[in-house]
């Protein structure tokens, strides 16, 4: 049986996160970093919106496409070198989502949609770019943050989860208090929120 565009996207997107040189380790088995990320991103969002639509999936799947080939130390090592960093990866992820899309035959007006949701645009206003947002806080909760809380100190953990926090919506929120964090995480937690 012939694939869907939608699976070959998905098909095509995952082939370009599995050139990530970089690996993740997972229960002693290495995966490429970024394919392992995409994945984690569709589950999430499925459990977070089951009634995803197809441009949220691909968006979702295609968030840190290629993310390896602009590194950060790029940038100068401080907050504006950081947000210009982002804002350029953005750039390149839905650059070349956007070719995959035209290649599969996606009309203009869905590949405009799926670039405007992984640069998450307007943020607390438009929904599908609310859950992306969500969906990412998520997986970073769920799977970076212990690993993460360990290298940076109590301060700057607290900070950050308030920035995170500031991003979600109350369902995001709902959907982070149920997740299953250490003891020590979730006191971090706690206290960032209070």
């Amino acid at each position: 049986m012939e694939p869907t565009k939608f699976e070959s996207a998905i098909f095509l997107i995952d082939q370009k996160n599995a050139e990530d040189p970089n690996a993740f380790n997972v229960q002693g088995i290495d995966f490429s970093k970024e394919l392992l990320y995409s994945q984690r991103m569709t589950q999430k969002l499925l459990q977070f919106d089951p009634q995803a639509s197809e441009a949220l999936q691909i968006a979702a799947r295609a968030q840190h496409i290629c993310r390896w080939k602009i590194a950060r130390n790029e940038y100068p090592m401080d907050r504006t070198g950081y947000l210009k960093w982002r804002e350029t990866l953005k750039k390149m992820h839905a650059d070349i989502t956007s070719e995959i899309l035209e290649k599969l035959g996606y009309t203009t007006e869905f590949i405009e949609k799926v670039s405007f949701l992984i640069n998450k645009k307007l943020i607390k206003k438009n929904e599908e770019s609310q859950t992306i947002e969500d969906v990412v806080c998520l997986v970073f909760l769920e799977y970076y943050f212990e690993d993460f809380a360990e290298k940076h100190s109590d301060d700057k953990i607290i900070d950050i989860l308030q920035k995170t926090w500031k991003k979600m919506s109350a369902k995001g929120h709902a959907a982070a208090l149920k997740l299953n964090f250490s003891k020590k995480s979730l006191a971090l937690v706690k206290q960032a929120i209070s």
